[in-house]
Formats: C-alpha cells, sequence, structure tokens
C-alpha cells in the first residue's frame, strides 16, 4: 500500500471515529435525554453535565474523556505510522469535522473543545497541557465554559508556532480555531450580552 492511499485511510478513519458521538452514546446508555433537545442543545460534555441531574458529573466525564480520545488516537496513529506533516495535520482536522458534523448522526455535532484537545495532545503534547491549564485555570476564575475555550483556543496557534513552527500544523490549528469561534457564536453573543451561562446551571 502507498504512503498517500494509507494517509487518504487514516484520514477517513479519523473523520468516522471523531463522528461517534460521546454524548449521545453516554446518555442513552444511562437513560438520560438526548443532549440535542435538552439544555444548550449542544451534544458535548457541558450540556450533559447541566441535564445529568445525580449523573451528571460521571456522565460528563465520560463524554469528555470520549470525545477527547476521538482526537487523540488518530493522531497517535498517524504519528506511529509516520505521515508526512500534511497527512497529520489532516487527520487532526478531519477527526475535528466528525465531530462537529458526525456521518452518523445527521451532521448534527457538538462544538468540539473536547476533540480539539485530543488532537493538540497528540500533535504535541506540550500544547495540549498549555491549552488545558489555561481552559482549567479560566473555568475556575470565569466559571464559564464557552469563555474558557475561546480564550484557550485562540491562543493555541500561538502557542504551536513557539513549539514546532511546521506549516501545515499551524494550518490545521488556525482551522481548528476558526471552526470552533463558529460553532460558539452563539456563545459569544451571549457572552457579549452578559447573558451566558455558568458551568453546571
Amino acid at each position: 500500500m502507498s504512503i498517500i492511499l494509507l494517509s487518504v485511510f487514516v484520514i477517513l478513519g479519523a473523520y468516522l471515529l471523531g463522528s461517534i458521538s460521546s454524548a449521545i452514546l453516554v446518555c442513552r446508555m444511562l437513560g438520560l435525554p438526548d443532549p440535542r433537545s435538552e439544555g444548550s442543545g449542544n451534544p458535548g460534555a457541558t450540556n450533559v453535565l447541566r441535564i445529568g441531574g445525580a449523573q451528571g458529573k460521571r456522565a460528563a466525564a465520560i463524554t469528555l474523556l470520549g470525545d477527547s480520545l476521538k482526537g487523540l488516537l488518530p493522531m497517535l496513529i498517524a504519528h506511529t505510522l509516520q505521515l508526512a506533516p500534511w497527512a497529520v495535520a489532516a487527520t487532526g482536522l478531519a477527526a475535528f469535522l466528525g465531530h462537529l458534523y458526525p456521518v452518523f448522526f445527521g451532521f448534527r455535532g457538538g462544538k468540539g473543545v473536547a476533540t480539539a484537545l485530543g488532537v493538540q495532545f497528540g500533535l504535541a503534547w506540550p500544547l495540549g497541557l498549555f491549552v488545558a491549564a489555561v481552559w482549567l485555570f479560566l473555568a475556575k476564575v470565569a466559571k464559564i465554559s464557552s469563555a474558557a475555550a475561546l480564550v484557550s483556543m485562540l491562543l493555541a496557534p500561538f502557542a504551536l508556532w513557539l513549539i514546532t513552527p511546521e506549516p501545515a500544523f499551524l494550518l490545521m490549528q488556525l482551522s481548528i480555531t476558526a471552526l470552533l469561534f463558529w460553532r460558539h457564536r452563539r456563545n459569544i453573543r451571549d457572552l457579549l450580552a452578559g447573558t451566558e451561562r455558568p458551568i453546571g446551571q
């Protein structure tokens, strides 16, 4: 098998893995409401926490882990196979796009923060650690998940440039950041209006 064909298979596999919605599956297994029709309507860990009641923390933690692994595992595979930088970058972007637009769930996915973090850890663990630390700090201080996500992902391209200024990786991260801001456009409006809900509400 040629390296090009192998790269295509890995990229396609990353998209399909990304298309598996952890939030929807976890809610089904635990007998919780469909996150697409409750709370914010977003199939992600924050909304699972919001609608999960007594099981919220456990359900959100499992969802967060599942969504992160969707980004991490394809990147580890791409690195193990020693794919070219463009293919590694495309793999990460494909996993992220799978979460945003999952083929298995009518192309209606989440906002991608956890999957993006998994991609970042798989690309370069210092990048993932930096983004996670910024998110955790801001989430603790501001107690607003979307604000923490937006700021941490906005800083991610600059951190990546300092770690590894590979053009393909920078383009991937810039694309992820831009898409993540687009998916958070409603949250941005709410933040500007002062009506964004804190974590857990």
